[in-house]
């Protein structure tokens, strides 16, 4: 059994906290958080584990083997390497850092004291997400073409991040994992159509991520929908395939639907050819995702090997994230990613 140590008790340091703690292979010692009310909503729910306001008491207990480090985006670098340094194995919440030099020394730190970074793409461990990872494995869908996902609500308004960094990273990681392209370029448009705190944040956006063989992924992130949409469409040149994260029972659905563009000498230069097929929805298991990473986590610490989400998919994200950013700026301009 290995002991964990939690930074960050808010919403989902919870999940974190209940999922450590109702595992086999974890032992809770510790949990802390900057404000003491947010230890008292979830205090007595781990009567075994100290709470504290120090991280430092976290940092310098010698029997704590990882951290997880569950808190705002800009204070992930400098905890994080903390905990590195302190020669404990590091768990942090997406997106991994600000800027992808930091992301890059901690990866570079992780590497020299052969310790695990681990980012907390939950997604990843998702069934619906292992099962597309298989499909594209498997060429079941052929070659990639496009990827085109919509992940909008009402509300959940961040105050350090705008929506590209709150809700792309759960897409961006997908692409990463399953589809595994290069980027080479971004392109986005955004507003911040709802002003409020003291940043000028978008709540609204566009991203568009062009890959080294010209495919392209377009999301669409709103934190102003009247709808909850979770949807991921993955056009390949066999099928096509629809995650609709929202649905109950049938979250794939696998499209036998295609074009197909034959050459004609006569009257026109090329005919397109439409392919409709069958439909069939395979079947997705009910894990909790967070749980599975957690095992995962557990199991890499043990073999000395690096989780699927480990820093280079953390940093994956991180670069297309600052490039989304960075051609919002400069209203939509288009970004190479090096």
């Amino acid at each position: 059994m290995l002991n964990i140590g939690v930074v960050g008790c808010g919403y989902w340091g919870n999940h974190i906290l209940r999922n450590f703690n109702s595992s086999e292979n974890w032992n809770l010692v510790i949990a802390c958080d900057k404000e003491q009310s947010q230890i008292n909503k979830v205090k007595s729910l781990y009567l075994n584990t100290r709470f504290t306001l120090d991280f430092n008491d976290i940092l310098n207990d010698p029997n704590i083997d990882a951290i997880a480090i569950s808190t705002p985006v800009s204070s992930h670098f400098e905890l994080a390497k903390a905990t590195l340094l302190a020669g404990k194995h590091a768990w942090v919440e997406k997106p991994l850092t600000s800027t992808k030099e930091e992301s890059e020394e901690l990866i570079e730190i992780a590497s020299s004291k052969n310790l695990i970074l681990n980012v907390d793409h939950t997604f990843i461990y998702t069934s619906s997400v292992q099962k597309i990872k298989n499909l594209i494995d498997s060429n079941d869908l052929g070659d990639i073409l496009y990827f085109d996902s919509v992940r909008i609500n009402l509300g959940l308004f961040q105050h350090d991040v705008n929506v590209i960094w709150d809700l792309a990273p759960h897409d961006i990681s997908i692409i990463q994992y399953c589809i595994g392209k290069k980027p080479i370029a971004v392109n986005a448009t955004g507003a911040g159509l709802v002003k409020y705190g003291l940043k000028n944040l978008e709540n609204i956006a566009y991203v568009t991520i062009h890959f080294d063989d010209w495919s392209i992924a377009h999301l669409h992130l709103n934190w102003l929908s009247p709808v909850k949409v979770r949807k991921i469409i993955i056009g390949g040149t066999k099928k096509m395939l629809v995650f609709d994260d929202m649905e109950q029972s049938e979250k794939l659905k696998i499209y036998d639907s295609g074009v197909k563009v034959t050459s004609r000498d006569d009257i026109y230069d090329a005919l397109v050819q439409y392919r409709i097929g069958d439909m069939y929805s395979p079947s997705i298991g009910n894990k909790e995702a967070l749980k599975e990473e957690v095992e995962h986590f557990y199991q890499c610490i043990l073999n000395g090997q690096h989780t699927i989400t480990d820093g280079e998919a953390g940093l994956y994200v991180v670069k297309i994230l600052e490039a989304a950013n960075e051609s919002i700026r400069l209203n939509g301009e288009k970004i190479k990613i090096i």
